[in-house]
């Protein structure tokens, strides 16, 4: 699965899936491949709960995070293709109870449902931190006002819609109250009647409140330590950016629908023409790619315009799903960890280089490849992987991500050796003093860690945080 170079004339380390899983407190995970626009291969790795026994298999649920987007897109679309949203005027024209407040940012160009999609409105609300069980839960006009209960700020117009790509789950929980108020039904039935059922999506739901047979199947969520979430999971009322619960097969069918409905093959919910026009880029999403973000789906990833895709986080889980219209291949994977991203690029690049794919596969950070070390051989020899293949540069937060990695795994005296191999290679450095007092702070030696913010102070005088964590400290 991952092969790392160790020291000349050492044999390099052999990580396996469940190796990479463990080092990551990943409990289980879920893949489906697809092959000529079939699924492939699809399975279960692992548990559904961290300490459980239960095992994941092709049928659990997971929370698909902010790859509900997309899929939102195409309830949208739908409802614009049957005349009753437009995806070129002024969301206010068209919300019924709710209005977005003016802004003198938006006095020329409006907010549309088109610059919702592609994260291109101007909006704020990079996106939702959910509600713990058994909290108080806000409706959706108190999310999009900031008002209690809700945890987030109010959603609001922050720069010249149509001026930059600025990602907002914010924006899409707008269009979610589109959905609604135009279907005049709840987000939740009407993506099921709509695109979940059609799509073949039988195993997945937006509702908050699983029905029992799906509820029976749910992964649990799981902290960067290991701890599973409490409450099992988050409860995330926004619902149109964030609430799906899927499988990997179900993300792998609606893969499969959109490459097939591109080519006028499917259509089950979207015809050819509005297939198409989804996955066109509109907002490009870097100047050095060609691709960027369509309506709903990043698409044209490294120059292959059938290439389309998003990931998704929240408390808990992790997701990706990823196809390529034009050859007809693809794959979608859940996690029930906050670290599943740290390895399903890993898993993505192993089967597409066997199958051939043309994957943009993002290389591991030094950081977590010194994490796999530090999980098999101790930190010793990541410490001394590090001083290895460093190469004279300077970068502190190699090492920096490392002992938060640790920290987060309450590997506590580990995490403060590695803060502190840190601020001996940049003794000038703010950044590594101020996490070696965190460290410190966590493993409960007081003196050291006021010791480590002043220095810290003194490298960097407005560094805000280690003037609160000294207050606190010593009072």
């Amino acid at each position: 699965m991952l092969t790392i170079d160790m020291a000349p004339g050492e044999p390099p380390l052999v990580v396996t899936l469940a190796e990479l899983m463990q080092a990551f407190r990943v409990p289980g995970m879920s893949v489906a491949v697809v092959q000529d626009n079939r699924i492939a291969f699809s399975a279960g790795f692992g548990v559904t709960e961290a300490g459980g026994t239960t095992a994941v298999t092709p049928a659990t649920l997971f929370q698909a995070a902010s790859i509900s987007k997309p899929v939102t897109a195409m309830g949208a679309l739908w409802l614009v293709e049957r005349g009753k949203l437009s995806l070129d005027a002024d969301v206010n024209t068209q919300l019924k109870r709710w209005k977005l407040p003016e802004s003198p940012l938006a006095a020329t160009r409006k907010v549309t449902l088109r610059r919702l999609m592609t994260h291109n409105a101007g909006l704020n609300v990079h996106g939702f931190a959910g509600y713990a069980q058994g909290t108080a839960v806000p409706g959706i006009e108190q999310i999009l006002d900031g008002k209690p209960p809700a945890n987030s700020p109010a959603v609001r117009v922050i720069a010249e819609p149509g001026s930059k790509c600025l990602y907002s789950g914010g924006g899409v929980t707008i269009e979610g109250l589109m959905i609604r108020e135009a279907a005049d039904q709840s987000f939740e039935d009407f993506m099921a009647a709509r695109v979940l059922r059609p799509a073949g999506m039988t195993s997945s739901s937006f509702a908050q409140a699983l029905p029992p047979e799906l509820a029976a199947r749910a992964a649990s969520g799981t902290g960067p330590d290991g701890a599973v979430t409490p409450g099992k999971w988050h409860v995330y009322p926004e619902l149109a950016p964030d609430g799906l619960w899927t499988t990997a097969e179900d993300l792998a069918r609606l893969g499969i629908e959109v490459s097939l409905s591109r080519e006028g093959k499917a259509n089950h919910v979207l015809s050819q023409a509005m297939t198409r026009e989804m996955l066109t880029p509109h907002c490009p999403d870097d100047p050095g790619n060609p691709g960027g973000i369509g309506l709903g789906f990043g698409v044209g990833y490294g120059g292959h315009p059938g290439q389309f895709r998003h990931s998704g986080a929240n408390e808990g889980f992790q997701g990706l799903m990823f196809m390529d219209a034009d050859k007809g291949w693809g794959i979608a994977l859940l996690g029930n960890s906050d670290s599943f991203s740290s390895i399903y690029d890993r898993i993505v690049q192993v089967v597409g280089d066997a199958q051939g794919w043309r994957y943009p596969a993002r290389p591991p950070s030094a950081g977590d490849l010194l994490l796999v070390v530090a999980a098999r051989r101790g930190v010793d020899a990541a410490l001394a992987q590090y001083d290895r293949t460093r190469n004279g540069k300077d970068d502190p937060s190699v090492l920096n991500l490392l002992g938060y990695r640790l920290l987060r795994q309450n590997q506590i005296a580990d995490a403060v050796r590695v803060f502190a191999r840190n601020t001996v290679l940049y003794p000038q450095d703010a950044n590594a003093w101020d996490s070696l007092g965190e460290g410190n702070a966590r493993a409960g030696s007081r003196e050291a860690a006021i010791r480590d913010y002043r220095r810290s102070l003194a490298l960097d005088p407005t560094n805000a945080n280690a003037k609160r964590q000294l207050e606190k400290l010593e009072r």
